[in-house]
């Protein structure tokens, strides 16, 4: 039996924290607020988050952080990815040097351009090991088989993490390809909101899958660039998680968008959502990554210019639809 903290108590977070309860290790959670973790002690349930899902009493919560870590022989991070190095930072008085931290965040910090694993080094020594892929957490904690993928700098490590969460409706691959993985996860929440989008304003499938495919070809060409492999973006991390983000009604990203499409302002679809939009601050932050490196982003370009610069979202569609003519490839 291993000792988890769990860093959040999250929809993502909860889910993988009781199925690591049902594998029979101690988990504990952290949580940032007080009244959520009072909450979740009085019906055995995070409401907001995942509703209907029951609490076992054997997990515990706090909101000590030295509480939480004491002992711990894995910490899993599931806070917003804007949240990551702020929590990496009360982290790092607490946690304990044989502790490996699970980052199952998906973002880039906005103002250093990194991906998560490196902000979280940059406050923490401890190693580091990324879980990615296509998982709703509402479908994880229903036991839905879903198959997800591990990356590390040390894959012993991420072979230890590929074990500690492998079950039967639980599937766990590696993959020594880090900044691929964390990119997919990350990027594909900027195409789930161009997919909502076009949702919201009445398009078919055709459309849907366009921006699919053109996707996942903008999300590897900057991968690639950045010192990704294009098989990463062939696989769970990449088309796997932009599919289910693009098509699922759990999709938060997805959600926002179609709300934009419906002529809401992003901070109005923001509100309505109620939860985390991770592809907001991730579009800010790819289409700084795009100009860096200088890479041909035309979707990405697009719904930056509709959600932060104010572009009509029809004309937006229609000028990426009359681009100059091209091979496809």
């Amino acid at each position: 039996m291993k000792k988890i903290a769990v860093i959040g108590a999250g929809g993502w977070g909860l889910a993988l924290g009781l199925l690591l309860n049902e594998k029979k290790h101690q988990v504990t959670f952290w949580c940032y607020d007080e009244k959520e973790k009072n909450d979740i002690l009085q019906h055995r349930e995070n409401k907001r988050c995942l509703p209907g899902i029951k609490i076992p009493l054997e997990i515990s919560f706090t909101n000590d952080m030295k509480e939480a870590l004491q002992k711990a022989d894995i910490a899993i991070m599931a806070v917003p990815s804007k949240a990551i190095r702020s929590t990496a930072q009360l982290m790092k008085e607490a946690i304990e040097p044989q502790t490996i931290v699970v980052n199952v965040s998906k973002g880039i910090e906005e103002h250093t351009l990194l991906c998560l694993a490196d902000v979280i080094n940059e406050e923490i020594t401890n190693p580091v090991v990324v879980l990615s892929g296509p998982s709703h957490a509402e479908e994880v904690a229903r036991h839905i088989p879903t198959t997800v993928v591990v990356s590390s700098t040390d894959m012993v490590k991420a072979c230890e993490v590929q074990e500690l969460f492998m079950n039967e409706y639980f599937r766990v691959y590696t993959n020594d390809d880090l900044i691929g993985v964390e990119l997919g996860g990350a990027l594909k929440n900027v195409i789930a909101l161009a997919a909502g989008i076009v949702e919201g304003m009445g398009y078919g499938d055709n459309t849907k899958a366009a921006l699919i495919t053109r996707g996942i070809a903008e999300m590897s060409r900057l991968g690639v660039e950045m010192g990704g492999k294009m098989e990463t973006f062939a696989g769970l991390t990449g088309i796997g998680d932009l599919v289910v983000t693009c098509t699922s009604g759990h999709s938060r990203n997805r959600r926002a968008g179609e709300l934009v499409g419906q002529g809401f302002s992003i901070e109005e679809a923001m509100k309505q959502v109620n939860m985390v939009v991770e592809g907001v601050p991730t579009t800010k932050a790819a289409y700084a990554l795009m100009k860096k490196y200088n890479v041909e982003m035309p979707i990405l370009t697009a719904i930056n210019g509709v959600l932060f610069e104010g572009k009509p979202v029809k004309e937006t569609i229609y000028s990426l639809m009359m681009r100059d003519k091209k091979d496809e490839l």
